[in-house]
């Protein structure tokens, strides 16, 4: 690390290491003469491989959860290539100004210190954060997302699709993570067919005729205000190098149903306003009913996932805190989605079939 920090002409900067999240990722701010970067340290041997683009279903559950659930992994090229395309769409993503992708360093811009999340809890104003947040996806949304990234300096990436493999893959940590750590035993396997059958069932009608780029952890933890900054840029962008082409409705929904901080319902309302005005102000035929009927669908899966890795965070990574998150994502999924729906879901007896 030390030699690429000073091969990349930062010998000498103080390095600050930040708190760690829940990646396997660190990063390290260096300090120099007034002046700072963002070193990116994505170990190789710290995660399983991802799957080859050409991977069957079959193939990709013998791989493991990275290829299911088609994560970047170890690799930190897909950053770099994301980065790459969100600045030549405008948007701000922090710049790569060195690389060494065998070794896993990126040195990377530093956007400071101005997370939604902590000015928010500062007393700023959240409504103007999520206004801007909200203007930068209807920007990244009004293109369909591309088949290959470029990595600058390493040839190109496949963006995968978020499809059901994917998403089957990530609503079963919960029964794999949760159930045992709350329940003390194992989901039976009755009861797993009969989840895994539900979950197929409600996939199966999600359909995208024009996938986006889906960042996937849009939320105020990773978006940054870039004050010197004017339109779409002033919402600056982390965490997106496991994107992949999907709903549109997806970063909605991570950012109005946020893990880590409480978003209000008038609030995340008005934000489906917003985003459904402005798609439809750019796009004849947008249609209000089927996003709305995905963002009720992605809310679904997306809340499940989220309760099954916070588990796994706790039980086999050591990290007990994501604990705290987990009655915030159990409100999300018992008051249901965000998006107001004119039919109701079949429910199971009792409390529900999940719990």
């Amino acid at each position: 690390m030390l030699r690429f920090i000073e091969h990349s002409g930062w010998a000498g900067a103080e390095l600050q290491p930040l708190a760690g999240d829940a990646s396997t990722r660190r990063y390290v701010r260096l300090v120099r003469n007034g002046r700072t970067a963002m070193l990116m340290d994505q170990p190789r041997g710290a995660e399983t491989a991802t799957c080859p683009p050409s991977a069957s279903a079959q193939e990709r559950r013998a791989l493991g959860y990275n290829a299911m659930a088609r994560l970047a992994g170890p690799d930190c090229r897909p950053f770099a290539a994301l980065s790459h395309y969100l600045r030549g769409r405008g948007l701000s993503a922090p710049e790569v100004l060195a690389h060494d992708y065998e070794l896993g360093f990126l040195l990377i811009e530093d956007f400071g210190d101005g997370r939604f999340a902590d000015l928010i809890a500062g007393g700023r104003a959240e409504r103007p954060l999520y206004e801007a947040a909200i203007n930068a996806l209807v920007d990244l949304h009004a293109q369909p997302a591309p088949s290959t990234l470029s990595v600058p300096g390493a040839g190109a990436v496949h963006l995968l699709g978020y499809d059901a493999v994917a998403m089957e893959a990530e609503v079963l940590l919960l029964p794999e993570w949760f159930i045992p750590a709350a329940s003390g035993a194992p989901l039976s396997g009755e009861a797993r067919e009969e989840y895994v059958a539900a979950w197929r069932g409600a996939l199966a009608q999600l359909t995208e005729r024009a996938p986006v780029v889906v960042l996937r952890d849009y939320h105020a933890e990773n978006l940054m205000w870039m004050d010197q900054r004017t339109g779409i840029a002033r919402a600056g962008l982390l965490d997106f190098q496991d994107a992949l082409a999907g709903s549109p409705a997806y970063d909605l929904i991570s950012l109005v149903e946020d893990a880590r901080r409480d978003v209000s319902v008038d609030l995340a309302h008005a934000m489906t306003r917003l985003y459904i005005a402005a798609r439809k102000s750019r796009e004849t035929g947008f249609d209000e009913e089927a996003f709305r009927f995905a963002a009720a669908l992605l809310a679904a899966q997306r809340n499940t996932k989220i309760v099954g890795i916070f588990a796994r965070l706790w039980k086999r990574d050591g990290k007990p805190r994501y604990t705290a998150y987990l009655p915030r994502m159990w409100g999300y999924l018992d008051r249901g989605s965000i998006p107001r729906v004119e039919w109701s879901w079949p429910r199971a007896s009792g409390s529900g079939c999940v719990r």
